[in-house]
Formats: C-alpha cells, structure tokens, sequence
C-alpha cells in the first residue's frame, strides 16, 4: 500500500489516539496534531487511557457476567494491547469479535486484531461507520450468529458523527439486525468536565481538518434511545464499574462519557 493511500502528510483520528496512548504507528502530522492538542488539552492522553480502560473492564463486564461471546466493534483504531478480543478471549476462548475501521494504517496492523484463540475466531472489516449497509453486507459478518446477542461497540468514535439525526440513523440501522438482549456499548467527548480546556482542545482537532462534537449527558443519553440502559447508566468513563486505577482519576481529567445498554 502506498504513502498516498495512507496519505501519511494527513492527520487521522485513529493514528493521533495510537500515539497519544503511546503507539507507534503514526506519521509526523499525527503527533504534530497531538502537540497542538495537548498543549490545549493537557490531560488528553489520561483521558485516552482512561477510555481505553474503559473498553476493557467493559468488553470484560459483557463476557463475565452477561455471558455475550459476539462483539462487533467499529471504529476499532490501531491495535493497542489488550485488544477487545485478547479481553473477552481470555473469560471465554469461542467468543467472537468482527472489527471494523476504515483507515488504512488499520487495515495494514489489522492482522494483530485477527490473533484468534482456536476456540474463537475474529474478522476485520475495511468499511466506514457512516455507511452501515457496507457493514452489515461484509461476507466478513458472517462468523456473528445474528440469532444470538451481539454487542455492538461504539467506542470514542460517535463525536465524529456532528450531526445527531445521523448519529440515530446509524446506531439505529446497526441494532436492527441485532436480536433481543443484544448491547450498545459506547462512548464519546464531552465539555462538560472541563469545558474551556475541551473546547479549545475540539477547536484544534477541527483545525486539523478533524470534526468532533462535544455532547451533554443528556445528549449522550439520547443516543441511546430506546434501551435499557445497565447501571450507572451514562457516566464520564472512569466512573463505569470502575477498578482501583480508575477511582483514582479526578473528573475534570475525563472528557468521555459512556454506558451500556441493552436491546429490549
């Protein structure tokens, strides 16, 4: 694959998180995008951790104690251990974990998302989440039994949909083919625990050609309409079923809410 395709001169989304959270696979326009970010938002990269904590003990909660062995993640970003597979892998080796992205640099790393148990199986799907026919028609999505529960993950990814209308389009085109009993998991940015430092941070990502909406708890709360949402309900990502790490973060250093709900 060519620098072109990669278009490596560009900074994306995914490769600014891989290196916020210590990566390695970025180009000098994504740190030089993640310098800008940090010198408006400094605690960004602990907020980044703490969402990706969050997947984890998430993706960990679903597989241990509501017994889901089907995830679909999209917007997955550069492989960063552990991998949602590695954690519900580890509770229950046959689970199984389609992954989607449409950046080219994860497509290229994707391999280190298909490291299966032998017991379970995993897939990549190249699509974009803003096309949800192209996920839902992947010959990939067949190793999901879409008879069962499968738990849809929708994390850090929703704040780069602006307009809430498509927001409800997609998620709602996505869940319609889930049964009953299936999950959202999701998470997205927020002003509201730091509202000057996040909002000049989000002012940086868009002047990096990046769009980002920042919503209230209440706007949060309104993606996921029409589900039950699981206790705590939608809460800045460190306070979900927090482990002994998490407790320990100040709120004003979290600037993601997220929750889980479920399919009636």
């Amino acid at each position: 694959m060519s620098s072109i395709d990669l278009k490596t001169d560009v900074p994306h989304s995914a490769r600014i998180y891989d290196y916020l959270l210590g990566g390695k696979d970025n180009f000098q326009a994504d740190r030089d995008a993640a310098a800008i970010l940090t010198q408006n938002v400094p605690t960004m990269p602990i907020s980044m951790r703490a969402n990706r904590n969050f997947m984890a003990r998430v993706a960990h909660y679903l597989a241990a104690e509501l017994g889901f062995r089907q995830f679909l993640d999209i917007g997955t970003g550069l492989p960063t251990s552990p991998n949602l597979h590695e954690v519900v892998q580890r509770v229950a080796p046959e689970s199984r974990v389609v992954y989607v992205d449409n950046d080219p640099v994860v497509l290229v790393h994707a391999r280190a998302l298909l490291t299966s148990t032998p017991e379970g199986r995993t897939a990549y799907i190249d699509a974009d989440l803003r096309d949800p026919d192209s996920i839902l028609g992947a010959p990939e999505l067949g190793i999901l039994d879409l008879d069962k529960p499968v738990a849809l993950c929708l994390i850090a990814v929703l704040h780069f949909i602006t307009d809430d209308d498509i927001a409800h389009r997609i998620i709602d085109r996505l869940l319609a083919p889930l049964p009953s009993g299936s999950v959202l998991a999701m998470s997205a940015t927020t002003t509201d625990s730091a509202p000057e430092e996040v909002g000049r941070g989000h002012a940086a990502y868009r002047a990096q050609g990046i769009d980002v909406k920042a919503r209230s708890r209440a706007e949060m709360e309104g993606l996921f309409r029409g589900l039950d949402l699981v206790d705590p309900g939608v809460v800045l990502v460190h306070r979900w079923h927090p482990d002994e790490a998490a407790r320990a973060l100040p709120d004003a250093h979290v600037h993601l809410y997220g929750g889980v709900a479920v399919k009636p």
